[in-house]
């Protein structure tokens, strides 16, 4: 009869010990459901509607002279050196999910011509209040997205080389990417 109230106790005591042990441990456990969110979004697309204009400047265009296009199609700097031809910003059309943060950079400049340097881009994208610098880091636009307007103006400065008699087609890459 010992044995049998000996072996209760001991069961008694194992069960104890495992139970709290079961309990210390639930004690340090926690569980959280996490929602995983996604955005499908259009791919980004850009239509060229006008190229950027500087028109016809006299072949003495000097270093010391700039044109500059603004995004809304002002002209300013050496005016007397335009001969002719149309100055104009450039306008592309930028289609893009609706409310999604957009990054729009330009880069890549390329100069076709001898006798001066393009440079100085700003842009101006969905009518937003005032222009901003476009080239080097870039800009962001916040949430505008659906199909808006990029006008795009620069400076083109003329540089001790002088200017050479020709027509010259200079480019830069434009990049809107989502953020």
């Amino acid at each position: 009869m010992n044995t049998d109230i000996w072996m209760k106790k001991f069961l008694a005591i194992i069960g104890s010990a495992l139970m709290g042990t079961m309990l210390a441990t639930a004690a340090y456990a926690a569980k959280e459901t996490v929602t995983a969110e996604v955005e499908f979004a259009v791919p980004v697309s850009i239509s060229p509607v006008n190229q950027l204009q500087f028109g016809i400047l006299d072949v003495g265009f000097a270093d010391t002279e700039s044109i500059t296009i603004a995004p809304d199609g002002g002209v300013s700097g050496d005016l007397g050196r335009i001969t002719g031809g149309v100055q104009a910003a450039a306008n592309l059309l930028i289609t893009a999910t609706a409310t999604v943060t957009v990054s729009i950079l330009v880069d890549n400049i390329i100069e076709a011509g001898v006798g001066y340097t393009l440079g100085t881009f700003m842009c101006n994208y969905d009518g937003a209040v005032g222009d901003t610098a476009c080239d080097g880091a870039g800009y962001t636009d916040s949430g505008v997205g659906g199909t808006a307007t990029l006008l795009i103006g620069a400076t083109l400065a003329g540089t001790a080389a002088g200017a050479s008699v020709g027509s010259f087609d200079g480019s830069f890459d434009v990049t809107v990417l989502y953020q």
